[in-house]
């Protein structure tokens, strides 16, 4: 029981890490890195980013803690490891194919929740410079965007 907590504690403060990282790394010091991802024109000699190198930073973290769980056996390392993986996975799945559609999944989703995060990551980009961006976090989503959502299917059921 005291792994799933720290898997599940270490998943939900992953979310406030990514926001910060995301405000202040990415749309900071490493705006080179995140800037690829911003640009509408770009073309990509593949299906990489720039960008997606960020990924190494918390794959170290994941990699460190199952390396300390296999040397010293602390449970607490081994629930970081797996709450910063799994964190990973959701973000990719979230971010990647379901925001960004690299892979076409979830393209007509009537999920409220699926469609504010959208619209949320929508408005992050909508700031196409290193200044003035919102909506840093991947899954906590502003209410204003529910309501958003909201508003345009009542706009829709009255057409």
């Amino acid at each position: 029981m005291l792994l799933i907590g720290i898997i599940l504690l270490t998943f939900i403060l992953m979310e406030g890490v990514a926001w910060w990282m995301h405000k202040y790394i990415m749309h900071g010091l490493f705006w080179n890195l995140h800037e690829d991802h911003h640009t509408k024109s770009h073309k990509h000699d593949s299906v990489f980013e720039l960008n997606d190198s960020f990924f190494i930073f918390f794959s170290i973290i994941a990699i460190l803690s199952f390396g300390s769980w296999s040397l010293y056996g602390w449970t607490i390392s081994l629930g970081i490891g797996l709450g910063v993986t799994l964190y990973g996975a959701v973000y990719f799945f979230v971010h990647d194919l379901f925001i960004h559609q690299r892979i076409k999944v979830l393209t007509h989703t009537k999920n409220p929740y699926l469609l504010a995060l959208r619209r949320a990551h929508k408005m992050h980009h909508k700031h196409l410079g290193k200044h003035d961006g919102e909506c840093f976090g991947m899954l906590w989503v502003p209410m204003k965007y529910y309501k958003q959502y909201a508003k345009s299917k009542q706009l829709q059921q009255q057409a």
